[in-house]
């Protein structure tokens, strides 16, 4: 598929805020801190992509140089074959960056009171407004409560509003940075429901997302990207990455924790981290352990512990968290872990 957003050597370093006296005595000395280093990404149009990383590993950075809020040092960057420096006014015609940033929509206005400032500001024809109003409203699931105060939704229904303020220039690429972190566990499921089959789905909006959330990024996004102190260090499929690190979780659950053949599992099938975890439930034992050659293996593992006897009631693979991928894929490349 062809390549909407195209990042080819991205670098962006920021100087270090110094302290008072060390700015007195070094008047002219500046230490710079890199925030982004040699990065090159391709996403193609329709997808919905996840960007992971610690807080400070170069997200907002990264996504302030697509969307024009900032030059890089090095490199370029395009969105539908427009470069972001040289072609600035046109990339911001095709890709709108959504700031979770409530402070940004006006309170004591209704929401389209809100969309009709915004659509003046996008210039969106006098004949057209109420039609495109309307069908924002619909789209974001907010057509009953249009005349209402912004001030009196909730985070979920003003995260929407931020998203149909960001439709209204019809952009064919949205910037999401952690879209739920401020919404209850019902609204955040609906929210990623409503861009995976109406901004993603209907629209055909490209989505770059910026997110913590395992669930949003399980739901959501085709492909991730790992990025770790500026660097991005792999791009794959959640499960595709798991596999590259030959990571195969699973945990099994049993009344007979000590029965021989789960204590032999480490010696005879290479099981690693092999560990009780949590108190038992309704006298289940669960223990959790990784294979080194997954499915195949746990198959045959399965079917000796039940010929063995062992009492299971589940056994079940489990995925690795986002913390922990992060922090495999960072020690995998020498970065000694997310920072």
């Amino acid at each position: 598929m062809t390549a909407i957003v195209r990042i080819r050597g991205i670098s962006k370093r920021f100087p270090i805020r110094r302290g008072w006296m060390d700015t007195v005595i070094h008047p002219r000395s500046t230490a710079y801190e890199s925030a982004l280093h040699e990065i090159d990404l391709d996403v193609p149009e329709g997808e919905i992509f996840g960007l992971l990383g610690q807080n400070g590993a170069g997200k907002s950075t990264l996504f302030k140089i697509l969307a024009t809020l900032i030059l890089p040092d090095t490199g370029t960057a395009e969105v539908a074959g427009f470069d972001t420096v040289r072609d600035a006014a046109r990339v911001r015609d095709i890709l709108t960056p959504v700031i979770p940033n409530e402070r940004s929509l006006y309170w004591r206005l209704s929401a389209r009171e809100n969309l009709k400032l915004y659509a003046a500001l996008e210039e969106v024809g006098r004949a057209d407004e109420a039609r495109t109003l309307d069908e924002t409203l619909a789209v974001v699931g907010l057509a009953d409560v249009g005349d209402k105060q912004v001030g009196m939704f909730s985070s979920g229904m003003r995260q929407r509003l931020l998203v149909a303020r960001a439709l209204l220039g019809r952009p064919r690429v949205l910037l999401l940075d952690e879209p739920t972190r401020s919404m209850d566990p019902v609204g955040a499921r609906d929210f990623r429901s409503f861009i995976k089959t109406e901004v993603n789905g209907v629209r055909g909006c490209t989505v770059l997302l910026a997110t913590h959330d395992h669930q949003e990024v399980s739901e959501l996004c085709t492909r991730v990207g790992v990025l770790d102190r500026g660097r991005l260090l792999a791009v794959g499929a959640i499960e595709g990455l798991a596999s590259e690190l030959s990571v195969h979780r699973y945990r099994l659950w049993t009344r007979t924790p000590d029965h021989p053949s789960i204590l032999a599992m480490e010696s005879q099938w290479r099981a690693e981290r092999l560990a009780v975890e949590g108190d038992p439930v309704d006298g289940w034992v669960r223990i959790g352990f990784e294979l080194a050659e997954g499915e195949e293996s746990a198959a045959r593992l399965l079917g000796h512990l039940t010929a063995s006897g062992v009492v299971l009631s589940r056994f079940e693979r489990v995925d690795l968290t986002l913390a922990e991928l992060i922090e495999r894929v960072s020690a995998r490349n020498g970065n000694g872990g997310a920072g």
